[in-house]
């Protein structure tokens, strides 16, 4: 796993061992970039379910000011804070080791500005994107200006997306999973 493109371009990363995560591949990831790069510049991220930090370190190495990683994973904070070295972004980096939703919490109890993207990739097929989603609605980190982008597998099924208060922009399909891009209802 390696950093595409940007300041930090050719990086390779350290990933946590083991099935606990599920880096996500170089040429989804690209394909991710290469739809959002645009935005990317000076923009704050907010990645969810971080694993490795491999999207939250993308969007630094593209221009992002400011990332901050979550991750209840000992194992993968433990890379995250590595390759957050590696790639000499510590100043702008913010790890919290906790499960999603309690980190959002956290970070609105801290007084946190909406983020212009959230990303999550949460273990498939246990609706955590519908908790982050419903923890989101409560909170100022998501406006209708953040770009909320879940990463899922293909039969995720998003019905309840209206209900929550958000819709959905676009979804790109891959062979095995899909990236869900998503806005709060203004």
């Amino acid at each position: 796993m390696r950093v595409i493109a940007g300041k930090a371009r050719r990086t390779q990363l350290v990933t946590p061992e083991g099935m606990n995560t599920r880096p996500t591949a170089d040429r989804i990831k690209e394909t991710l970039f290469n739809m959002i790069n645009s935005e990317l510049y000076d923009c704050r991220f907010l990645d969810l379910f971080s694993g490795s930090g491999g999207i939250g370190i993308e969007a630094l190495s593209r221009g992002a000011v400011f990332c901050t990683f979550v991750d209840n994973n000992n194992d993968a904070v433990t890379c995250i804070r590595k390759n957050i070295k590696k790639t000499k972004m510590e100043e702008q980096s913010d790890i919290i080791k906790a499960d999603a939703v309690s980190a959002i919490k956290s970070l609105q109890l801290r007084g946190e500005k909406p983020y212009d993207f959230i990303f999550m990739d949460p273990p498939y097929g246990r609706l955590y994107e519908k908790d982050v989603l419903t923890a989101l609605k409560c909170t100022d980190l998501a406006d209708e200006y953040t770009t909320i982008i879940i990463e899922a597998s293909r039969d995720t099924d998003m019905e309840y997306i209206n209900d929550l208060g958000y819709y959905i922009d676009k979804v790109k399909e891959y062979k095995t999973n899909k990236h869900i891009f998503v806005s709060k209802k203004s």
